[in-house]
């Protein structure tokens, strides 16, 4: 089988990046499998890329930067989507001839915008497979009505969370579409595992408001007040670490707390210490979570939608407290911290608990929804008439661009300007 990934920009840094390279790498020891990246902007990925995997970009923007079409807003590429202003009229149409001409049995859309292009370009023999990597009710409602109307294109849609398949199937209308939960994976650890001995805590991520590194480190004051030998070393980079290094100057944890800046990968990182900690206020998977977990170390996590209370068994392999609660995120800290014995045994259980998110399990689960998918197609799913009704309702919402329309080339739509017909 051969498997093509729709990707925003592998040679970026995030969690999708992360986890389509770690799921496309996984596929590729039994399948032919390629990530196409929409932008390039640099001359190599920052991840290290599996050789078996073909990586090929469609517009690279240290040529194609100043493009007469990619200064021209997209037409396809929903305009609610959170890229929409990285997206053009020259993204539009090598995405659109990408997908015209592939030769791939599945082709796998990361992120809405991408979905809505796969859903409406893709060619008839093609299983189409949507990625949410956020999750619904995060989607603002210009583009949840968007994605509504396009979705009904695809032959199958994943979410990271059982939580967030459920959302999916009770408040969108997708019939035919196969609506799963398919967890991020990450790879075996190379390293030998934290032993529970190192006095560090680990928490790794973008310096962003909502992953609340400010919380963290007003809890781990506690900690440092109690046992000054901890320290808390927080990887990744944003526009938070100006104001976080203040913070920690404020309240004199400079011999505690220390910004490490980017780590990849961050196994190396993990393994040097004895906790994990995530903070955040909302978190669609936790990435993260399991990297650690997988390294041998429990961790402490408020209980946020979506991702960390279906990781984390609270009190067996971590601790789950509650969102925005300091005091509950220091005591949580500190119980573990004080008691070597159960540090030790949570992390051996954290590892155990965590193997449901190795790669062998999760591309198994994947197979069989490209293999459920696939029979369905086989089987005549009446896509002609459903992409009637979708085209019908993309241009009731006022989908498409005023001076574009939608046109039908087989059983493919397509969008094309008006003054081209």
């Amino acid at each position: 089988m051969k498997i093509s990934f729709l990707l925003h920009n592998a040679y970026g840094i995030g969690g999708t990046i992360t986890t389509t390279f770690n799921l496309a790498q996984a596929l590729a020891e039994r399948h032919e499998v390629e990530i196409v990246s929409v932008l390039r902007h640099r001359e190599r990925p920052n991840f290290r890329l599996d050789p078996k995997v073909t990586l090929r970009p469609l517009v690279d923007l240290r040529q194609e930067k100043e493009h007469p079409l990619h200064l021209r807003p997209a037409r396809v590429f929903p305009r609610a989507e959170y890229r929409y202003e990285q997206y053009s009229e020259l993204t539009d149409q090598r995405i659109g001839e990408c997908l015209a001409t592939i030769d791939a049995d599945v082709v796998i859309g990361t992120r809405p915008g991408l979905n809505v292009h796969l859903a409406l370009q893709a060619p008839r023999h093609v299983v189409r497979v949507g990625q949410e990597h956020l999750t619904l009710d995060n989607h603002p409602p210009r583009l949840r009505n968007a994605l509504r109307g396009a979705y009904r294109g695809l032959d199958a849609l994943t979410t990271v969370t059982e939580a967030d398949a459920a959302s999916y199937r009770r408040k969108m209308a997708l019939p035919g579409v196969l609506v799963e939960a398919l967890p991020n994976s990450v790879p075996d650890p190379l390293l030998p595992l934290a032993d529970g001995t190192a006095k560090v805590v680990v928490a790794a991520g973008r310096l962003v408001p909502v992953k609340r590194y400010d919380l963290l480190i007003e809890a781990f004051a506690a900690v440092a007040a109690e046992r000054p030998d901890w320290q808390l070393r927080i990887y990744g980079k944003g526009e938070e670490r100006d104001r976080l290094r203040q913070l920690i100057e404020d309240l004199g944890l400079w011999n505690n707390v220390f910004l490490m800046g980017p780590a990849a990968p961050m196994e190396a990182e993990w393994v040097k210490g004895s906790i994990g900690a995530a903070a955040s206020n909302f978190e669609p998977f936790g990435m993260t979570i399991v990297e650690a977990m997988r390294c041998g170390l429990p961790v402490v996590s408020t209980d946020c939608p979506y991702g960390p209370g279906e990781i984390i068994a609270d009190g067996a392999d971590g601790r789950l407290v509650p969102v925005g609660d300091r005091d509950a995120l220091a005591a949580a800290l500190l119980e573990l911290v004080r008691d070597d014995d159960r540090r030790r045994r949570m992390g051996r259980a954290a590892v155990e608990n965590a193997r449901r998110f190795a790669p062998v399990p999760v591309v198994e689960k994947a197979e069989r929804l490209f293999a459920e998918a696939t029979a369905a197609r086989s089987a005549g799913r009446p896509a002609t008439r459903e992409r009637a009704r979708m085209r019908h309702s993309l241009v009731s919402r006022g989908f498409a661009a005023r001076d574009a329309a939608f046109t039908v080339t087989g059983n493919a739509l397509r969008v094309v300007r008006k003054e081209q017909r």
